[in-house]
């Protein structure tokens, strides 16, 4: 039995909600037509890569091919970024625990799919410590010996890097 595709928009990344639909109610354009120039292209919620200003991604699977939104968020069954049952197994509320340190759950899932910290503007003292460890990996490794180091971020930093190792062990 196929399963059949239906049609997605390329500004929005909305799917039709039945065949025979050609327009998207989301954002009124024909869908397979292409963005306006002027739009906020989607991201993908897994792997936070944004889409191209034809409104495509690349393949999870086959990165050569680019296919949109729906099908590469479908794709992402055969291809995870990471270990994410795992690390749902962790969270707490919309954090999550690393060691004795609590932080914002999207904030550390963020950090490990794509290496990039954006703890926000807004962070709380509560996971300071945390997106301290997370900046100072991503600029100098997981074994830096910093210049002033407090105690609480080098130890910080040992329980995100071991996070970072086993979150990512569960891609193959």
């Amino acid at each position: 039995m196929a399963i059949e595709v239906l049609p997605a928009c390329l500004q929005c990344g909305s799917v039709a909600a039945r065949p025979g639909i050609t327009f998207c109610r989301r954002c009124g354009l024909p869908f397979g037509d292409a963005p306006r120039i002027d739009a906020e292209l989607p991201t993908c919620p897994i792997c936070y890569r944004d889409a191209d200003p034809d409104g495509l991604l690349p393949s999870p699977r086959s990165p050569s091919i680019r296919v949109s939104l729906a099908v590469h968020r479908r794709e992402h069954d055969h291809a995870p970024v990471g270990d994410d049952e795992w690390l749902e197994s962790l969270r707490e509320g919309d954090g999550v625990r690393i060691g004795r340190w609590r932080a914002p759950f999207d904030v550390v899932r963020r950090y490990l799919v794509t290496g990039i910290v954006d703890g926000g503007r807004l962070r709380q003292a509560r996971h300071d410590a945390i997106v301290s460890a997370m900046t100072q990996i991503a600029r100098w490794g997981t074994n830096a010996q910093v210049f002033g180091d407090q105690p609480e971020w080098a130890e910080a930093r040992v329980a995100v890097a071991a996070l970072m190792e086993r979150y990512h062990r569960g891609r193959t």
